[in-house]
């Protein structure tokens, strides 16, 4: 990896296109590789899911670790989008919402992620440039 070392840590839905198509779109466009990503079905991403009260073999959200805080549902968006550059980077406006607002539209969404946007028997496949920031 180039330069800086990962200071925070997404915990995803290896197997939920969308949740895919989310870490892609925040490898090109994050400001700095900061990010480390931990698939929830790996061994380190099951231990951090039931760490957090997450049902590993059922998760509902991911998990976005920052300064030793996880933070979860529209919380964790938010953080990731401070890590972000251009258009992206507006979704820290969510916190403007009110946070049961954020948190019911973000639960609905998950709750239906399969349906909505599909779902993967393999795990991503990254690329050597960015192999070492995934944990799968």
């Amino acid at each position: 990896m180039t330069g800086r070392q990962p200071t925070a840590i997404w915990l995803f839905d290896s197997h939920c296109v969308r949740c895919e198509g989310g870490v892609q779109f925040t490898l090109r466009y994050e400001r700095a590789p900061t990010i480390r990503f931990v698939a929830v079905t790996s061994e380190e991403g099951r231990a951090l899911a039931r760490q957090n009260g997450l049902d590993p073999d059922d998760p509902t959200t991911f998990l976005f670790i920052e300064g030793g805080r996880a933070l979860d549902r529209s919380d964790g968006v938010i953080a990731l989008a401070s890590h972000l550059t251009g258009p992206a980077r507006l979704g820290v406006i969510l916190q403007l919402l009110p946070k049961r607002l954020r948190d019911y539209g973000y639960s609905l969404i998950a709750k239906h992620r399969y349906r909505l946007f599909g779902r993967k028997n393999t795990c991503i496949v990254p690329g050597p440039d960015v192999r070492d920031r995934f944990i799968l």
